[in-house]
């Protein structure tokens, strides 16, 4: 109804509905207490107005039953709101396993986003329907906000961070990206589509675009996947001279590191994430590994954040091959 009279985006993924139910049960409790509020007042006002100079008012001793009526109430009230929004927040908040992945950059004044195959798009996204969707966003420059509204999903790109969001569509078709946090004059161009195909469709696409990339690599045009992509940035930096499956290397092997618990200095550990793995290689200082010295330098400045995603990608689909 609401969508039909222009008062809401489609709903063209899996939360969609939960979101808009939550959302309108906000509104609609808010409406309920605004007016009983607002009609308490008034009836208050009248009921009880001083009738004469002499009137006074009749005490009130309090009660018991009325003190737990509106105590236990609004707290129900209150923890079934808290408990609906946080089981949604978990869901939204947890990509399956299965999801495709994509990574996608914010910069002034453009999203650029590329698929693990390698193929690369700009301010335009590609999927397929029923295929639940992780984006993992980062930014070159200042804070940017990755925001779908049809599939209700919303998340900021942040400088120095990786953050995700998922998704799967239920219709296909186009719906709009847009940028949902100020970034600077051309904020408001900061926009683009997102075009939900079927799974075959997605996949001659897909197939058509990398056939095309590979016959125009003399000019420049880079077919790799992500990892692959990845593999040829880290033997291009000499990474490979240090990481080594051997005695006595430099630097610790990347083959399991991935999705491993890493032992530091001073006895701590840490998940190897996304976020470790991007750090370790932009500031290799700031968790140093028990058993290694700090030789590592900086890439802080030398490598994109496109890069540092397929440095990431390369390393993360080390541990996959292990495992597999």
């Amino acid at each position: 109804m609401l969508e039909r009279l222009g008062l809401m985006p489609t709903q063209a993924s899996t939360v969609s509905g939960d979101v808009d139910a939550l959302y309108l049960s906000l509104v609609g409790l808010s409406l309920v207490f605004s007016l009983g509020i607002a009609a308490a007042l008034a009836y208050f006002a009248i009921a009880y107005r001083r009738r004469s100079e002499a009137h006074e008012a009749e005490q009130i001793h309090g009660s018991l039953a009325l003190e737990l009526v509106w105590s236990i109430i609004p707290f129900t009230i209150a923890m079934g709101i808290f408990i609906w929004g946080a089981s949604l927040f978990v869901t939204l908040k947890r990509p399956p396993d299965n999801a495709l992945e994509i990574f996608a950059v914010g910069k002034q004044w453009m999203w650029k986003l590329q698929h693990l195959e390698g193929r690369r798009e700009i301010n335009a996204l590609h999927i397929p329907v029923g295929r639940p969707v992780k984006v993992t966003l980062t930014s070159e420059d200042v804070i940017h906000s990755f925001f779908v509204p049809a599939f209700r999903v919303k998340q900021d790109a942040v400088p120095g961070r990786y953050s995700t969001v998922w998704f799967e569509a239920t219709k296909t078709g186009s719906f709009h990206l847009f940028c949902a946090e100020y970034c600077g004059t051309e904020h408001s161009g900061m926009i683009g589509t997102v075009t939900v195909m079927e799974p075959d469709d997605y996949q001659d696409w897909l197939s058509a675009e990398m056939a095309g990339g590979m016959a125009g690599t003399a000019q420049g045009d880079d077919p790799l996947s992500v990892a692959a992509a990845g593999g040829e940035l880290f033997r291009g930096l000499g990474c490979h001279t240090c990481h080594r499956q051997t005695a006595g290397a430099l630097g610790p092997s990347l083959t399991e590191l991935f999705g491993s618990q890493v032992s530091l200095r001073g006895g701590r550990t840490v998940l190897a994430d996304e976020a470790y793995l991007r750090e370790s290689i932009v500031d290799p200082r700031a968790k140093l590994v028990d058993g290694y010295q700090p030789v590592m330098p900086t890439f802080q400045g030398q490598v994109s954040e496109e890069g540092l995603m397929q440095l990431v990608a390369y390393i993360k689909s080390l541990a996959a091959e292990q495992d597999s």
